[in-house]
């Protein structure tokens, strides 16, 4: 019995059709060639120079028969005896017809003829060749083959589970995120415990927080623990130059989802793609704007996607789509903070387990100096502590080596290259004690840990740290005030000094004008504007919404505003000029200590502070 034959599939018939039709371009191509190269063959001619040419028709005895001049001046000669020649004849061959003519030459000029194979077959030729570029590109698009014509193709890279090394433990300083995301790993490993109870898993967790707080690396762990494929994309890799390109890389990446499941889709960076739709200078409608909706539709469309866990990382929550955010495509939204003490202690104690310490190293007090640190910048922390023992040729990385790379990483490196005068030194002495002083005295304001006057980084002539003893999470008005006349220190200690101001208060008077518009404008802390925020959205231009929307209060009290920042400036400045001159003696003993010194810190300061009466100022 013979085997009944089984009917061709759609795309089998449309493959087969594009492999004829190829073959036949190919073939029609290489029957041109074939044509144009017998075109162009002719009997095989003997060439000669044109000096031989001269004697032939010079010679005593007629020899050539005819002469046939074609239109690029290369002649073709007959001779008596049948043979043929051929010869290139000068520019100026119409010269030598008459003397041609004269010895019985035949002299005939060829007209300028046009190539019909070239003028048919050239346009058709190149036609052809399109043919066949366009049908190999929409070809490999279909197929979604990678490659450099592949537009469509999602560029989302797979990592299998095997491959996945990190996991929970490897991640620090957040235990309350990693609670937070322990039950979506449950449900990959273990759907059936939440399905019969009813349960449903969120689709999408968006992961936000500051750039370097372990959104992505949180995102890595998280693949590492639940054991299955894991999908990782950049928002930035959906958007090209061509239309429909973006769209079409979201639907492949989800199909390549769906094929894999139970599996992550990790989009980094998403308010690359995710931005509000209708806004920016250059209106709605472009090729962004449609990668968003088909992003939309593949989250929570009409097809469901079941066992395709979304996740996303942004620094920049508030610039994205609201559709993006809604219930249904990104359910949660988790928030994952700067490390607190505790979690500073943690993840350093993480990042050196692999590095050689000495006995003084302390990571407690590591970590109450870093106050703001991210896990990277605890990372590149310990790393330059490293590099800094290495290259002083230590076999152990030392407490002085940490400390040294702390103010690295805020002040910048040492630039030993600079020279200062004897006067630019004690200007940057008075103008650094001043600031210690003012934070020392003045009872809100954060302690002083450290004053030096090295040039570092960028400009940096010397630097005063000042650190909070303890984690805080609320400022009142009296630590700003204070903070504010602490930024004046340097300024003030000039003017008392020398009754002069230099350029060096550049920097600490941009961070207090700061600070004071935000005392005034947002925080409500101003008596003469009372219990008011001005504060107006953050929207960068780049949206549209700051040009449009425009300003929301009057001009009057805008000008009020302005002058109660003014004001406030000024009663913290005059502050710290009293609190100087009536602690003028402690002032020139810290400056001659710096000279001496150049950095001053802990027991030292103190020793300085204890041994000098502090005249406080109301």
């Amino acid at each position: 019995m013979s085997e009944e034959r089984k009917p061709e599939k759609p795309t089998d018939l449309r493959n087969k059709n594009l492999r004829t039709i190829g073959f036949v371009i190919a073939a029609i191509i290489f029957g041109l060639i074939l044509l144009w190269v017998w075109n162009g063959r002719a009997q095989p001619e003997t060439e000669i120079s044109f000096a031989e040419f001269m004697n032939l028709v010079e010679a005593d005895h007629r020899t050539i028969l005819l002469l046939r001049v074609a239109p690029d001046n290369r002649g073709s000669v007959t001779l008596l005896d049948g043979r043929q020649l051929v010869v290139q004849l000068p520019p100026d061959a119409a010269l030598y017809v008459p003397q041609a003519r004269e010895h019985g030459i035949d002299v005939q000029f060829e007209p300028r003829r046009a190539d019909w194979l070239a003028i048919v077959f050239g346009p058709l030729l190149w036609i052809l060749i399109l043919v066949g570029v366009w049908i190999y590109i929409m070809r490999r698009a279909q197929r979604g083959v990678s490659g450099p014509l592949s537009f469509g193709a999602s560029k989302a890279r797979l990592t299998n589970p095997e491959m996945t090394k990190i996991t929970f433990k490897d991640v620090a300083g957040i235990d309350e995120v990693e609670e937070e995301v322990q039950e979506v790993v449950e449900y990959l490993r273990n759907p059936r415990k939440f399905v019969q109870l009813g349960a449903e898993i969120p689709k999408g967790i968006l992961l936000v927080g500051a750039p370097g707080t372990g959104k992505t690396y949180l995102a890595k762990a998280i693949a590492g623990e639940a054991s299955v494929p894991f999908f990782s994309i950049s928002g930035s890799d959906f958007v090209e130059m061509f239309v429909g390109v973006g769209a079409a890389r979201v639907r492949d990446m989800f199909v390549k989802a769906k094929a894999n499941v139970p599996c992550i889709i990790f989009i980094d960076e998403i308010d690359a793609v995710g931005r509000k739709r209708g806004t920016g200078l250059g209106g709605g409608h472009d090729e962004r704007e449609q990668t968003l909706n088909q992003l939309l539709a593949e989250m929570d469309g009409f097809q469901a996607n079941k066992g395709v866990m979304i996740l996303a990382a942004t620094n920049r929550p508030d610039v994205l789509d609201p559709a993006l955010l809604r219930p249904g495509r990104f359910d949660r939204k988790i928030t994952v903070p700067r490390p607190d003490l505790a979690g500073r202690e943690a993840i350093l104690r993480l990042k050196v387990a692999s590095k050689r310490l000495a006995s003084d190293v302390d990571l407690v007090v590591m970590a109450r100096r870093t106050p703001g640190f991210v896990g990277a910048d605890l990372e590149n922390l310990a790393n330059e502590a490293a590099l800094l023992a290495a290259r002083h040729g230590k076999s152990e990385i030392e407490m002085l080596d940490f400390e040294e790379s702390i103010d690295r990483v805020l002040a910048g490196i040492k630039r030993k290259g600079i020279v200062l005068t004897d006067e630019e030194r004690e200007r940057i002495a008075y103008h650094e004690s001043g600031h210690a002083i003012v934070g020392r005295i003045l009872p809100k304001a954060d302690p002083v840990h450290k004053v030096s006057i090295i040039p570092r980084g960028d400009g940096t002539l010397g630097f005063t740290l000042q650190l909070p003893l303890e984690e805080r999470y609320l400022v009142s008005k009296e630590e700003l005030l204070d903070k504010l006349t602490s930024l004046f220190g340097g300024r003030a200690a000039e003017e008392v000094v020398y009754n002069d101001f230099s350029t060096g208060s550049y920097d600490d008077l941009k961070k207090a004008t700061e600070l004071a518009k935000r005392l005034v404008v947002e925080y409500g802390m101003s008596e003469k504007l009372g219990p008011i925020s001005l504060a107006r959205n953050h929207a960068d231009v780049f949206l549209g919404e700051e040009i449009i929307k425009g300003s929301d209060h009057s001009e009057a009290l805008s000008s009020l505003a302005d002058n109660e920042i003014r004001s406030v400036l000024n009663r913290c400045y005059d502050r710290a000029k009293k609190v100087l001159q009536k602690n003028r003696a402690l002032l020139d003993n810290l400056a001659e200590s710096l000279l001496a010194r150049e950095v001053l810190s802990g027991n030292d300061l103190e020793e300085i502070f204890s041994s000098a009466l502090l005249e406080p100022v109301g």
